[in-house]
């Protein structure tokens, strides 16, 4: 069976995943690369992995490896969409209603205001109302918001699959895991781009109500953006010079190493987060995970009060974060149950196996075997 996945360009969010499919089918899997990495992704310690494997195309390379992508497109038993930009190499598969599967997050993050975005609306028209009656088109949620917005307007009925990003996945001995977060203090974890949505300045808020009330604590802050600045100055004026900590941007593989030694991860982004997969690495390292309730990710990774904790508010932020600092047995408790989500669930070695047991399915008119994690049902979330 050839499988095609397109999107603008590989990151080692989707790494694992593709390698998991090559493993499976061979050169008969193909990562299409659509542009080129962008030199802003360099400098936030993104890596240029077009040149390292076998299965990825770069359809951007040449005049002949557009036109190789395009043929694939059409070529292909299945297509998987990631690229929001690109749809130009599947235009004539839908006309024909072969077999693909949009990888797309949701549409509204604005809410009911969304309804007022016309640029918007005409991409939602476009790439998914115009196909609605195609029964081979099918949606991978990286949001599990995705069913609320599309459902509402018809699309994709029964069509939407739990999905998301893969990051690697990384197996812990779990006593020895905990044993990295023995410390002195609560340490306390942020990754992120210093930017509106991502609301760092929750963090600074968060640090400094910690510290009139008297908590002992370390927060690490993560990251660069345009944001930092501002940032610096909410330190220096909190005097929490001692309690927050900024690091710069780190590589990706270096994050890890600062999520295994922290008790405590802090998610503050917005409902634009379409995943956040800081989210699986923060869960497979053993944080505590405390994420804001829409962001893209949480309603198919986090349990609440289980194998991690939601917050709608800040109140309930900086009540939960002292809930945590205080009882060490919960502490760890959900730690474990985090790490076991990610390690026994949210694998690329699953989703590859779950997305195999998905399309036979599909292609043999059979109920879907899958039941849990990656290529399960979604459905809408319960607000």
């Amino acid at each position: 069976m050839k499988i095609s996945f397109y999107s603008n360009f590989l990151t080692h969010h989707q790494l694992p995943f593709c390698i998991e499919m090559y493993k499976k089918y061979g050169e008969d899997f193909k990562f299409v690369s659509t542009v080129k990495i962008p030199d802003e992704r360099i400098k936030l310690g993104y890596k240029d992995m077009d040149n390292d494997y076998p299965f990825v195309l770069k359809a951007y390379e040449s005049n002949e490896k557009y036109k190789e992508a395009m043929k694939l497109a059409l070529d292909s038993d299945v297509v998987i969409m990631g690229s929001t930009q690109t749809d130009e190499y599947i235009t004539e598969r839908l006309k024909q209603d072969k077999l693909t599967f949009r990888y797309y997050a949701r549409i509204f993050y604005k809410g009911i205001f969304s309804i007022f975005d016309f640029k918007n609306l005409k991409i939602v028209y476009n790439k998914h109302y115009k196909y609605k009656k195609n029964k081979n088109l099918y949606l991978l949620c990286s949001s599990g918001f995705g069913p609320n917005d599309f459902n509402k307007f018809g699309m994709y009925i029964d069509k939407c699959f739990k999905w998301g990003y893969f990051p690697e996945t990384k197996v812990y001995d779990e006593k020895e895991l905990l044993a990295k977060k023995e410390n002195d203090i609560i340490k306390i974890i942020w990754v992120g781009r210093f930017i509106n949505w991502k609301h760092p300045e929750e963090v600074i808020k968060l640090a400094r109500k910690l510290k009139i009330n008297g908590y002992n604590f370390e927060i690490k802050m993560l990251g660069n953006g345009p944001k930092l600045n501002k940032i610096k100055s909410q330190i220096n004026k909190y005097n929490l010079e001692k309690e927050v900590i900024l690091c710069g941007a780190v590589d990706s593989d270096k994050v890890r190493d600062y999520m295994e030694k922290s008790n405590i991860f802090i998610c503050t982004s917005g409902k634009i987060e379409r995943w956040g997969v800081v989210l699986n690495e923060a869960m497979n390292s053993g944080c505590a995970v405390i994420a804001y309730k829409e962001i893209g990710g949480v309603p198919f990774l986090i349990n609440n009060n289980k194998n991690g904790f939601t917050y709608s508010n800040f109140e309930e932020l900086y009540n939960k974060t002292v809930e945590v600092i205080k009882n060490k047995k919960l502490r760890e408790k959900i730690s474990i149950n985090a790490y076991e989500t990610i390690s026994n669930i949210w694998t690329a070695t699953n989703a590859a196996n779950n997305f195999e047991l998905l399309i036979n399915s599909i292609i043999n008119k059979e109920e879907n075997p899958v039941k849990e994690g990656p290529g399960s049902k979604a459905y809408k979330v319960k607000k």
